[in-house]
């Protein structure tokens, strides 16, 4: 079985366990995405191309990591007028192994990767201790005197 998904403006060809690397899509590696934007269906001989009954199809897939595509570059010369311009470009990208095709309006169970639980835990780890704070309090700052303008020094003189 394989379906016809569209993503990022483009077209796929995707199968259970196949890997695609489409424009990036917000997540984590091991976070669950699912296309709703069915195309084409195919299982065995038989092609579905309703778009009511596609409309009940989704495909799952799971973030395998986030990637940056190669450095295009635009350069640009005028020839005889000392001008030329150098842009580069790198395109954000997503790798996707697609885990299911289902049919029949079932919805993906919705998980999120291990990276989701690393940052919680990163921020409870550097977050300061009670005991510490009472520890070392910090003292306020000395004020300082105002100083004197000039006009009043000039006037005194």
């Amino acid at each position: 079985m394989f379906a016809v998904i569209k993503t990022g403006g483009k077209q796929f060809r995707v199968a259970a366990n196949d890997k695609i690397t489409v424009a990036k899509i917000e997540g984590n590696p091991g976070d669950t995405v699912a296309f709703g934007s069915v195309l084409m269906l195919t299982e065995g001989e038989k092609t579905t191309l309703d778009a009511k009954a596609l409309s009940e199809i989704t495909v799952a897939g799971e973030i395998v990591e986030q990637a940056r595509g190669e450095k295009v570059i635009a350069f640009k010369k005028r020839r005889r007028q000392n001008s030329k311009r150098k842009r580069g470009f790198r395109a954000e990208l997503t790798v996707i192994r697609i885990t299911d095709i289902l049919t029949g309006g079932k919805q993906p169970e919705m998980k999120k990767g291990d990276a989701a639980a690393a940052p919680a835990a990163a921020k409870a780890k550097a977050a300061p201790k009670a005991g510490e704070e009472a520890a070392a309090p910090k003292k306020a700052a000395a004020k300082k005197a105002p100083a004197k303008k000039a006009k009043d020094e000039a006037s005194e003189a």
